[in-house]
C-alpha cells in the first residue's frame, strides 16, 4: 500500500458522498450476518477511533483492528470475547449501568441502541474480520516506509519560519524550515493528508485528511511533545482546508457531504456547522476579528458565515450563472484587512472584498476588486496564499500533468517572478514568515524553495525516507 499514482483531486472525480456525520451505520437484514467492515467498522470509525488509535491510545486501548482490541487496554481484559457479548468489555463500556449512562464514548453521547444490538450480535456471531485485505501497521512505533516519492498536497512554514509541515502518506513530516533536515514524524489514523496548518502560536499543527470513501478526520498535534490531543472522526470522506481562527481557539475546515464546519482546538468539539454549499467544500479562512468564517467548494461559490450563530450571511462572488468558469479550491485573506484571495478551475486569481456594502443586484459581482487584474495561470488553480506582509501574492496551478507558479504584486495583479514550470502539477505553495522565500510542492513529490523576487531555486530536496534507488533517480 503505497503511493505511486496518487492524485490530489483523483477522488474528485467519484460522486460526493452526502452522508451525514450522525447517521447511524446500515442495519442488515436478520437472515444476513453482521459484517464488520461494512457494519461495525464504521461506528467504531465515528465514535471511538478518534481516542482510541495508535497515536493516541485512551486507557491503552486501541480500536483500529481486531487484533488491537484483543490486546485489551489498562484494564487488561480483551475488548471482545468472540461468541459472548455479555462478557465482552467493550459491550460493557457502550451499554447502561443500571441508571448510569454507559462509560463510552467518553464525553459523547450514547450510541444508539440499534448500532448496540448490531455490535453484540456482531460479536455473538463470532465477532469475525472480514476485511478484503490485510492493513498495513501504520503507527508512530511504525512509521511509512516509502517505494516512491508521494505526490505533496499540504506545505506550512511555522509562524517563526524554523519548521516546515510536509504532507506524507499516514503522517505529516517537520522539516528544519530550510530544508536540511528532517525534524519529526507525526503519524496518525488518516492515510490521506488533505492540509496541515500551524497555530498563531506554532505549538500546534491542525491536520485535515482520512481516507477516501471511508472517514474524514482532524488531527491537532502537539509540535514539541510530538503528542496527538485531538482527533476527531467526521463524515464519511476526506476533509480539506483547515484553518485557524487568529487567537488560535478554533479549527475551520470543509467537507465532502456539502458542509463547512469548525471545532474547539482544545476538544474537538463541534462548534460550527452550515451546510449551504451544494458541492464539496474545500477550503476555508476566519474573518480578521474571527466574527466570520469564508468556505469556498467546487459550487463555484464563496460563502459567508457568522460563527457565532453558525448563519449563512452571503454569497461573496457573484451567484450569476457562468460569471465563475468553474469550481474554487482555494482562499487566502489578506494578513491585516478583510480581503480574500480566491483561485479554482478558472485559472485566474481574483481579490474580493469580504463584506457587501450595497444592495446586491441580478448579474453583479459587486465585491470582486478590481484594481486587482491578474492573467489566467495555465489550468487549474490548487493554492494560492498572501505574503506575510500582504505585498504580494503567490499561486500555483497544474494543466495537463505540468505545473506553474506565479508571485504576483497584491496591488494590481503583475508579474514579479514565474518559476516551477517544468516540474509537473503543483498543489500547494507556502510562504516563509519574512516572506525571502517560498516552498512549493506537488506531483513529483519533492520540496522545492526558491527566492520570490527572483524566482531562482534555493534548495530542492526529497521529503520522505526513501530507498537510495528511487532517491538517486530524482
Amino acid at each position: 500500500m503505497r503511493l505511486a499514482g496518487l492524485l490530489l483531486f483523483g477522488q474528485m472525480l467519484v460522486p460526493a458522498l452526502n452522508v451525514r456525520a450522525d447517521e447511524p451505520a446500515g442495519t442488515p437484514a436478520a437472515e444476513t450476518k453482521v459484517s464488520y467492515v461494512k457494519d461495525i467498522r464504521p461506528i467504531f470509525q465515528e465514535h471511538c477511533q478518534g481516542c482510541h488509535q495508535p497515536a493516541k491510545k485512551s486507557g491503552g486501548f486501541v480500536m483500529t483492528s481486531l487484533e488491537d482490541m484483543q490486546k485489551g487496554g489498562d484494564s487488561e481484559l480483551p475488548g471482545i470475547e468472540p461468541g459472548n457479548p455479555e462478557e465482552s468489555f467493550l459491550v460493557e463500556q457502550i451499554v447502561p449501568d443500571g441508571d448510569q449512562p454507559p462509560m463510552m464514548p467518553k464525553d459523547a453521547a450514547p450510541l444508539k441502541p440499534a448500532q448496540v444490538e448490531l455490535i453484540k450480535r456482531w460479536i455473538a456471531e463470532g465477532g469475525l474480520d472480514d476485511t478484503p485485505m490485510p492493513e498495513v501497521l501504520v503507527d508512530m512505533e511504525n512509521p511509512p516506509t516509502y517505494t516512491v516519492v508521494p505526490v505533496l498536497t499540504s506545505l506550512d512554514y511555522s509562524p517563526d519560519g524554523s519548521l516546515l509541515a510536509v504532507s506524507g502518506y499516514h503522517e505529516l513530516l517537520i522539516h528544519k524550515g530550510d530544508g536540511s533536515g528532517l525534524v519529526a514524524r507525526l503519524v496518525g489514523l488518516s492515510e490521506r493528508i488533505e492540509s496541515a496548518v500551524f497555530s498563531p502560536d506554532g505549538k500546534f499543527l491542525a491536520v485535515t485528511g482520512g481516507s477516501p470513501g471511508r472517514f474524514g478526520e482532524v488531527q491537532i498535534w502537539e509540535v514539541a511533545s510530538q503528542t496527538l490531543t485531538v482527533s476527531v472522526p467526521v463524515t464519511y470522506d476526506t476533509v480539506y482546508g483547515a484553518r485557524w481562527s487568529s487567537d488560535g481557539g478554533k479549527v475551520a475546515f470543509g467537507c465532502a457531504d456539502n458542509t463547512v464546519r469548525a471545532i474547539d482546538a482544545t476538544t474537538g468539539k463541534q462548534v460550527l456547522y452550515q451546510g449551504a454549499h451544494s458541492d464539496w467544500v474545500l477550503d476555508t479562512v476566519f474573518s480578521t476579528d474571527n466574527s466570520h468564517l469564508i468556505s469556498v467548494g467546487r459550487d463555484r461559490s464563496m460563502k459567508l458565515t457568522e460563527v457565532a450563530t453558525e448563519r449563512f450571511v452571503d454569497n461573496i462572488t457573484s451567484i450569476t450563472p457562468g460569471a465563475l468558469k468553474g469550481g474554487l479550491i482555494t482562499v487566502d485573506r489578506h494578513p491585516a484587512k478583510d480581503e480574500l484571495l480566491i483561485g479554482g478551475a478558472d485559472g485566474v486569481p481574483k481579490i474580493y472584498q469580504t463584506y457587501r456594502t450595497q444592495d446586491r443586484k441580478i448579474g453583479d459581482d459587486f465585491n470582486r476588486i478590481e484594481r486587482f487584474k491578474a492573467e489566467a495561470l495555465p489550468g487549474r488553480i490548487f493554492d494560492a496564499q498572501y505574503s506575510p506582509d500582504g505585498t504580494r501574492v503567490l499561486v500555483g496551478s497544474s494543466d495537463s500533468g505540468r505545473g506553474e507558479v506565479r508571485v504576483l504584486d497584491e496591488a494590481d495583479g503583475k508579474q514579479i517572478s514565474r518559476f516551477a514550470d517544468q516540474h509537473g502539477a503543483i498543489y500547494t505553495v507556502a510562504w516563509r514568515n519574512d516572506g525571502k522565500q517560498v516552498a512549493v510542492g506537488g506531483f513529483d513529490g519533492m520540496v522545492r524553495l526558491y527566492d520570490p523576487e527572483s524566482g531562482s531555486l534555493v534548495h530542492e530536496f526529497v521529503p520522505v525516507p526513501i530507498t537510495a534507488a528511487v532517491a538517486s533517480a530524482q
